[in-house]
């Protein structure tokens, strides 16, 4: 339950992470649109005054210590069979937040893999495979 009594649901929890992706694009500047619909790729459409990016909203679920990881595809079920569909080519990011410090973090669409992705806040050695929140974290420019 949440502070005030309710059950949250992940509908909840996706409508709270839109929010707060929302109010940090709107506190760095940039003009943001919500799709009318539920059935685009992108949640929010945000304008820098020169280009429009389509982005995909998501928040992270920790499976081990130092990491967090998000679905970097779509799970849908259309005429009673189930369908995965990767976002490349319907948006150009993914921004997803991290409650427990409450960042946001920038992910392009050709840094992304087509299944699930990790960051790593913190490792015991450093590899080239890693993938570094700290590289990713959404200072309020575009990377």
């Amino acid at each position: 339950m949440n502070e005030r009594g309710r059950n949250e649901n992940t509908k909840d929890k996706g409508d709270e992470t839109e929010a707060k992706i929302i109010r940090e694009l709107i506190s760095c500047g940039y003009s943001v649109s919500v799709p009318f619909e539920d059935n685009d790729k992108y949640d929010i459409i945000m304008d820098d005054g020169g280009e429009l990016y389509r982005i995909q909203r998501k928040m992270r679920w920790t499976n081990k210590e130092n990491t967090m990881q998000f679905n970097t595809h779509s799970q849908t079920t259309k005429a009673g069979k189930y369908h995965e569909d990767t976002y490349h080519g319907e948006v150009n990011a993914f921004l997803v937040r991290y409650p427990e410090n409450e960042k946001i973090y920038w992910i392009g669409i050709d840094d992304a893999t087509e299944q699930k992705m990790e960051l790593r806040f913190d490792a015991e050695l450093n590899h080239p495979s890693i993938n570094w929140a700290e590289e990713y974290e959404f200072s309020g420019e575009i990377p």
